[in-house]
């Protein structure tokens, strides 16, 4: 089992027709490897760096960083990690090595026995979540596959967010809902899956 640790819960709100405000969900995994997940924008170094410090935790102590998908809000500070394999969406590098997996044909990445990376395309098309087995069970760090919880009974949040293909949006948030049992979404808090949400999930398919 691992411990997974939300360390600052992501957001979006629009401003006026130009402008929004938006911070993508940060996650640190510890356990047979030290993950982070989601490393908001390129101005929130000194952040990341001090939360991590909460739990006795440097950059250099990160086995893996992972990039839900690579848009800027996510991808911000994946250079702190520069001792760590990256995998931003389907993308799985260290320095200039790159490794070649087949996402593409639906093939999970396995980091170990409690930790792998699904391919879940939609929102862009080279969409990853982390799938963590916890004590709490299994929580599905989503990235903005779901924007937020709110996203469940409003599709427009999620399909006005940007969605590159949303009927395999939808068709992905229903299957993760199947497996987990906690999501972390890409702009708001960790939220408990329920029959409900699934029920509701696998009638937008």
């Amino acid at each position: 089992m691992c411990d997974l640790f939300v360390l600052f819960n992501g957001y979006s709100k629009l401003c006026n027709d130009k402008e929004m405000l938006a911070n993508c969900s940060c996650s640190l995994i510890l356990g047979d490897h030290n993950i982070i997940v989601d490393t908001m924008t390129a101005w929130d170094s000194d952040k990341i760096i001090t939360a991590l410090a909460g739990y006795n935790i440097l950059p250099d102590m990160i086995h893996y960083v992972i990039s839900t998908h690579g848009h800027s809000d996510h991808i911000g500070n994946n250079n702190l990690f520069l001792k760590a394999k990256h995998i931003v969406g389907y993308s799985v590098s260290y320095k200039e090595k790159y490794f070649l997996h087949p996402f593409e044909s639906g093939e999970k990445y396995y980091i170990n026995e409690n930790v792998e990376v699904l391919p879940t395309p939609g929102h862009t098309l080279s969409d990853v979540t982390v799938l963590v087995k916890t004590k709490e069970g299994t929580v599905a760090v989503a990235g903005d596959l779901f924007e937020n919880s709110e996203d469940i009974e409003n599709p427009t949040i999620w399909m006005s967010a940007g969605s590159e293909n949303p009927a395999l949006q939808r068709k992905n948030r229903a299957a993760v809902a199947e497996i987990a049992h906690w999501i972390v979404p890409g702009h708001g808090p960790k939220f408990k899956v329920t029959e409900e949400i699934r029920n509701s999930l696998s009638k937008q398919i």
